[in-house]
């Protein structure tokens, strides 16, 4: 099993089945079979929720461990191969970036995978739809899901639905960005006029 740059563009990179068919995948779902293969082996190992590129960790978190890179092919990560890893998506490394992911944070980073795949491809809104909604399932998530479900709604032909999303979304930005949420009851207000 291993990725690749083609990985980045292919919706199966990001669905557990079909890497599981294709042995291909995104770094998170690569490692989400890592994890899980070694963990039936008793091996401790958990999943690394590095900034932009995800990996696995083999041994005692809190003392010795490795990391491993299941995209490469399972290349072994030095510190500063961690820290390169980090850099790329602009950030240092910290400490807490080691840290083992928790399970509904990779969920979230699969769904928000897939949206991002999907808003990439307007012909794909019902799929972005469709992880957004997932996401909305999960108990914490981004409350700007909602503005992005209200949005997608619209983008789908369901005006009433969307616009009574953006609205409940306005209500909770009332109380800390007023302007904001008054360019959304527009949107709403504009979705309600395609009605017509």
């Amino acid at each position: 099993m291993r990725g690749g740059p083609a990985a980045y563009r292919r919706l199966e990179s990001s669905l557990l089945h079909q890497v599981l068919r294709t042995g291909r995948g995104l770094p998170i779902t690569l490692s989400v079979v890592w994890v899980q293969v070694g963990r039936s082996l008793g091996l401790p190992v958990y999943g690394v929720a590095l900034p932009g590129h995800f990996v696995v960790g083999v041994g005692d978190p809190d003392g010795e461990y490795v990391l491993v890179d299941p995209f490469r092919g399972g290349r072994l990560l030095g510190p500063a191969d961690a820290e390169a890893l980090v850099a790329e998506a602009g950030y240092p490394l910290q400490p807490e970036m080691l840290r083992p992911a928790e399970p509904l944070d990779i969920v979230l980073r699969v769904l928000s995978n897939i949206r991002n795949w999907a808003a990439a491809r307007p012909e794909h809104a019902r799929t972005q739809l469709w992880a957004t909604e997932l996401s909305l399932l999960l108990p914490r998530h981004p409350a700007q899901l909602r503005l992005e479900r209200g949005e997608l709604l619209v983008k789908t032909g369901r005006f009433t639905e969307g616009a009574t999303e953006l609205e409940s979304y306005a209500e909770i930005l009332d109380a800390f960005d007023p302007e904001s949420a008054q360019r959304v009851r527009l949107e709403a207000r504009a979705a309600r006029h395609r009605l017509n």
